[in-house]
């Protein structure tokens, strides 16, 4: 199989990945040239991620042409040392094992270094990137300049961010930018954007404790902070040369919403572009005359609409009137924000959907839904494809309500990060109190209260089950992680350590360690086939239950994996869901 097909800048060329090795194919002449040839399954991969990489650091493609098309810069995967995880797949009379390279955390990673190669030299060199082998390359990306390739050094604990500039002419790497943090410099946040001037580099940082924009000049020099305050910048989108504006979006009006704006290059000209309330994402044209933009909220699909760089609407593309009015066919209700303080003082945003007969002087049981996750939101001000099975439960009775925890995103990097080194820990807190809180509503059943989540999600329903015994009536958990130590090394360490360095806090609140306490009902879901969080989690978690003699109920779809999809499986899983509801709650 082919994958990854990329075109040479000018069109003339396409680099590709086969068999773990890089190749190139002249369109003119239709010859193949292969420039690598030491890859091999589980052992070497040349232009691709790994598991892990692709998985934790959010890439496909680990292979970039520069901007003239004269070379190819790649990272190189040796996972020879990796250890390898065993699926079974029931398939024919005797069940087969698909192995492969997943690093569990505190284990041996890949060994990954970066090359260049020289389409008319035909060869390739090797970039120094330091002694350390223990460590991550998540980015590379060349500048506008075709002699400077750019790429970042990550240490094993993530903390200590390096970017570096690779001059082709001297063949030498010079750091360019160093950030450091007390727990996690967060990869995802931290975006790199060369301007087309080749003299100017945009950073978005959480350095002041919020995500920013910073302008610096191509030697390394801090030349401002362009934005700043209490709230975040979400993606930068560009920067118009000829006006001198730069384009982005953040949350500056509420951290469930999105809007475009625009700010000059002194930092001073701030403009919000879009008004509706809301999250927006747009797309720009080439030369920033006219941008797209999807908008939606909670209770309204995609509005998709044109516009000129001063958000004056020119068309609309796609109203979505069809769906708004099946909506209002099948009865859907408008969500609901709120937001509440807990009893440690820290206040919560949430959302809530009651049925659409909803009486106040009745009583109504709540089911809870939650992701939870580091950086995560699921308080949006957004279309959620979730929406559907949210009004279906409205409908049959129950409030639906969801809560975003300490941990969660949008909010700065102190709320973000107080989670670290004890995951699970203050999230647990912040739901329990959450379902007390919706106790104290005069329409709420205070003895029917359930929770449900997936992966993340799946961890906390379990969790909040067994620390919140006394208040979670029934919990679901879709392919939930129940032991920190199963899972992979780039994601858990980076939130909690090295598991040799931190055991308490990678024991303290695994669900797995906790299952005597639960005491209402429990549904258990699981792909056996899932390559992210591991069908293991589950057996060991059914392991822990009988040991504990607590009794659950447990759903398992063969073959299938982190999603759980295909055929008529999530018809036959939401439907088991709803009826553990429907005789639970």
């Amino acid at each position: 199989k082919q994958q990854l097909a990329t075109f040479s800048p000018d069109g003339s060329k396409v680099a590709f990945v086969r068999d773990n090795n890089i190749y190139i194919t002249d369109l003119a002449s239709n010859s193949e040239k292969q420039i690598t040839t030491d890859g091999k399954f589980n052992y070497i991969i040349n232009g691709a991620p790994d598991w892990v990489y692709e998985e934790e650091f959010s890439f496909s493609k680990a292979f970039e042409w520069s901007p003239n098309g004269e070379n190819i810069a790649f990272l190189r995967f040796d996972e020879s040392a990796v250890k390898e995880f065993n699926m079974t797949m029931y398939n024919e009379l005797y069940p087969t094992w698909y192995k492969f390279k997943y690093p569990k955390a505190g284990e041996d990673n890949a060994i990954v270094s970066l090359h260049i190669y020289n389409l008319k030299a035909e060869s390739t060199k090797k970039i120094d990137t330091g002694n350390e082998t223990d460590q991550y390359i998540p980015r590379i990306k060349w500048t506008k300049d075709p002699s400077l390739l750019s790429y970042v050094r990550l240490n094993r604990l993530q903390n200590n961010y390096e970017l570096f500039l690779v001059d082709l002419n001297k063949f030498n790497s010079q750091l360019f930018y160093n950030e450091k943090d007390e727990f996690y410099v967060d990869i995802e946040k931290t975006e790199i954007n060369f301007l087309e001037d080749k003299k100017h580099v945009v950073i978005i940082s959480e350095s002041d404790g919020y995500s920013h924009l910073y302008l610096y000049d191509i030697n390394g020099k801090l030349v401002r902070q362009l934005t700043k305050g209490k709230w975040e910048v979400t993606e930068f989108v560009g920067f118009d040369n000829n006006l001198q504006i730069f384009y982005y979006v953040s949350n500056e009006v509420s951290p469930m919403q999105k809007h475009l704006y625009s700010i000059s290059i002194d930092g001073i000209s701030k403009k919000q572009i879009t008004t509706k309330k809301g999250t927006n994402k747009v797309a720009f044209s080439k030369g920033f005359k006219y941008f797209i933009n999807y908008h939606s909220d909670a209770n309204t699909p995609a509005y998709i609409t044109l516009h000129d760089s001063k958000g004056n609407e020119k068309r609309v593309l796609e109203d979505n009137k069809s769906a708004k009015e099946k909506m209002n066919d099948y009865g859907f209700v408008n969500k609901e924000f709120f937001s509440f303080k807990t009893s440690e003082d820290v206040q919560l945003n949430g959302w809530m959907i009651k049925p659409a007969n909803f009486d106040a002087s009745k009583k109504y049981p709540v089911y809870m839904f939650l992701y939870g996750g580091p950086g995560s939101q699921q308080v949006n001000d957004s279309w959620d494809y979730n929406t559907v099975w949210y009004q279906y439960l409205a409908q049959q009775g129950y409030i639906v309500a969801c809560v975003d925890n300490r941990g969660t995103g949008g909010r700065g990097k102190e709320f973000k990060k107080v989670t670290y080194g004890q995951l699970g820990k203050y999230e647990t807190i912040d739901q329990i109190e959450a379902a007390k809180y919706y106790q104290t509503l005069p329409y709420v059943d205070k003895d029917r209260i359930g929770i449900q989540g997936w992966s993340y999600g799946g961890y906390m329903s379990t969790l909040c089950l067994a620390k919140g015994a006394d208040v979670f009536k029934m919990a679901i958990a879709v392919a939930p992680v129940t032991n920190w130590r199963y899972y992979d090394s780039i994601y858990t360490e980076r939130y909690m350590g090295l598991p040799k360095d931190n055991a308490d806090g990678y024991d303290d609140n695994s669900p797995i360690n906790h299952v005597k306490k639960i005491k209402g009902k429990y549904l258990l879901v699981h792909g056996t086939a899932d390559d992210n969080v591991h069908f293991q989690n589950s057996t060991e978690l059914i392991n822990a239950l009988v040991k504990a003699n607590v009794q659950f109920d447990m759903q398992f779809y063969v073959n299938k994996n982190h999603g759980i999809y295909g055929g008529n499986t999530r018809y036959h899983l939401f439907t088991k869901m709803f009826y553990f509801v429907k005789e639970n709650l």
